[in-house]
């Protein structure tokens, strides 16, 4: 089918309200995202996949929904009934799947057809950064929510959903508002690739640090891959972290035009560190945070003063000073990271939403953090045992930084392999290092990392030597977390926290062990 035919079928197609559209794939995350977009805007749907049910994993997010599907194969039933068929986009073009539908002239949507002809219709705020995303996302829908507004959710249980085709849809099921945590796998293009297609009105950039640098690129490869944001808001606004100079140096050396909104902090400077500016010479760091602070270079970037501005800085409170106005802030979320998270989400809500800062005060104090983020699973009198999904170094000491805060006595379980890779998990452990009293390298790659430092006295590994194992961001298998789980505990300390997306995975089984330990 040419171009230009397959175009003018398509513009045609999801104006009709007769045609039925089979969508191929429901039981992934992108072909379930389809059918409801397509619902969600008054289309009728039927859904088709090769998995029988018990495997088809998000099967309950159709619950709500009149749609017919065809489960365990591709009947030919499906292609009679369907006027146009969505199949999935890693569908191979040479499948006899996709030969089967190619048979059928005229038959063949992508999934860019649909995110052509249905627009947002509705503010949509791109989140991206290294570190904060998921919290900043979170608490900015937690306004929403509070302030009346229903912002999309993809609906998939234990799914971060922040990269590929899954923003560019949710933003498109109903709601009033789309808050999308926007991802990127280090590859130039990748971010613009989900934020063209998002049509956002505006953005947040958190903070922009090495720690999930691709080894194929440098840092500033990197920093520019997230300021692909920045292209395509050009003349929108935009809420950046003003601490940042990596953030504030792409803002000023991308001549972005559009209005910038900053945060930041007043506090004393709680160590000094280094950073490559955007001019090529190492920036020297006043900490306030990991990779952010007080800064200035011979080139002129130096930190601006922020519009959004955090004073006397307690655990879960702060003065903040926006807008000619002064408000004493209470959390429901502790520490100075999530400190940052909240001045980003407040000034996203008062210049992207409009909601007035008395409201977000009262709102702030409702919002007690998300799942996997200093979650504790187990409260005693001798220690307490907590999750973090922190996973690259600068997570790793700040969640530590903060916990150090609040207990004398501290041991660290790793459960992480750096998507860094060797650097990153070195500096995995040189991080707990500095911050905690014992550390318990769980998975391979720690284990491999911490064998350079264990003249150290800090380093305490588990009776089985870890075998090698990564699946993306999970680190450690579900022995390797019990096995260090088990030795952190023998630790005497305050608190031990079992850090890594593998530590969250299991932190049921983990609760188990703990009270079976505990008898």
């Amino acid at each position: 089918m040419g171009k230009n035919k397959h175009q003018s079928i398509t513009e045609k197609v999801l104006f009709t309200d007769e045609k039925i559209y089979g969508v191929i794939g429901v039981c992934g995350v992108v072909g379930n995202l389809t059918a409801r977009v397509l619902m969600d805007h008054g289309y009728k749907v039927i859904g088709n996949d090769i998995r029988n049910p018990d495997d088809c994993q998000f099967l309950y997010t159709l619950d709500c929904y009149e749609i017919q599907i065809f489960l365990s194969g591709h009947p030919e039933s499906f292609f009679r009934a369907s006027d146009y068929i969505i199949p999935p986009p890693s569908l191979p073009r040479d499948s006899e799947l996709f030969k089967k539908i190619m048979k059928n002239e005229g038959k063949l949507l992508e999934i860019d057809d649909i995110l052509k002809l249905i627009t947002p219709c509705k503010p949509v705020i791109c989140v991206t950064g290294t570190n904060g995303k998921t919290t900043t996302t979170s608490l900015l829908k937690h306004f929403c929510y509070e302030s009346g507004m229903k912002p999309t959710e993809h609906g998939f249980k234990s799914l971060q959903g922040n990269i590929d085709f899954i923003p560019p849809l949710q933003c498109r099921l109903n709601g009033d508002v789309a808050v999308l945590e926007t991802g990127t796998e280090g590859k130039p293009g990748d971010l613009r690739f989900i934020v063209e297609r998002c049509h956002p009105t505006g953005g947040i950039i958190t903070n922009i640090t090495p720690d999930h640098l691709n080894e194929e690129h440098n840092f500033l490869v990197y920093a520019r891959i997230k300021g692909e944001l920045l292209e395509v808001l050009q003349g929108k606004k935009l809420v950046v972290n003003g601490d940042d100079p990596t953030v504030w140096g792409l803002v000023e050396d991308s001549g972005f035009q559009g209005d910038v909104v900053t945060f930041g902090v007043e506090m004393e400077s709680q160590g000094e560190s280094r950073k490559l500016c955007w001019c090529g010479r190492e920036i020297i760091i006043q900490e306030t945070l990991s990779g952010v602070g007080y800064y200035i270079c011979k080139c002129g970037l130096q930190r601006p003063e922020p519009d959004y501005i955090a004073t006397n800085i307690k655990s879960n409170s702060f003065v903040l000073h926006a807008q000619g106005k002064t408000l004493k802030i209470e959390m429901g979320i502790f520490g100075l990271h999530n400190v940052y998270n909240a001045l980003g989400a407040i000034a996203a809500a008062k210049e992207l939403l409009g909601i007035p800062l008395d409201d977000l005060k009262t709102h702030l104090k409702t919002f007690t953090g998300v799942l996997g983020r200093l979650e504790y699973i187990h409260h005693g009198h001798e220690m307490d045992v907590i999750v973090d999904f922190a996973h690259n170094p600068s997570g790793v000491e700040t969640v530590l930084r903060e916990l150090n805060k609040y207990y004398d006595k501290l041991a660290v379980v790793i459960a992480i392999s750096s998507e860094s890779g060797p650097q990153g998990d070195l500096d995995i452990i040189k991080s707990s290092l500095k911050n905690s009293d014992y550390i318990i390298p769980a998975s391979y790659h720690s284990r491999q990392a911490a064998s350079k430092f264990i003249s150290h006295g800090k380093i305490i590994l588990t009776d089985i030597e870890p075998e090698e194992f990564r699946a993306g961001t999970l680190g450690a298998t579900h022995d390797q977390v019990i096995e260090g789980l088990k030795k952190g505990l023998e630790c005497n300390v305050d608190a031990l926290i079992c850090i890594g997306e593998a530590a969250i995975k299991n932190k049921e089984d983990m609760k188990r062990w703990i009270l079976k330990y505990s008898r």
